[in-house]
């Protein structure tokens, strides 16, 4: 297990925040905090575009065993990372996101 991933806490709004606005960067369509989770979507040309993304995602979900929740359609795929042990936002989530976002500049 990715350290990263052990002993990991709540963390507080300030923290979330911060750590979203880093995530973004100058993104105009980056991460958000929705019902308690961090919520982004991808757009994608086709389907097979989409599954590819998806299938990567899951990669890097099983490898750093931190699954988010999923919904895609033909063109799109929503990806929503919260802790559920910890009821909240962890570093795990925002480390996670950091690695999705990376499939897009690959």
């Amino acid at each position: 297990m990715n350290p990263i991933h052990q002993n990991r806490r709540a963390l507080s709004a300030t923290e979330i925040v911060t750590q979203l606005t880093q995530l973004n960067g100058d993104a105009a369509q980056g991460w958000k905090l929705i019902d308690g989770a961090l919520e982004k979507t991808y757009s994608f040309a086709n389907f097979h575009e989409t599954m590819a993304f998806v299938n990567a995602l899951a990669w890097i979900a099983h490898r750093e065993d931190h699954h988010p929740d999923l919904s895609l359609s033909y063109g799109r795929c929503t990806v929503r990372f919260n802790t559920h042990d910890v009821n909240g936002i962890s570093v795990s989530d925002i480390h996670c996101a950091a690695a999705v976002d990376a499939l897009q500049k690959a």
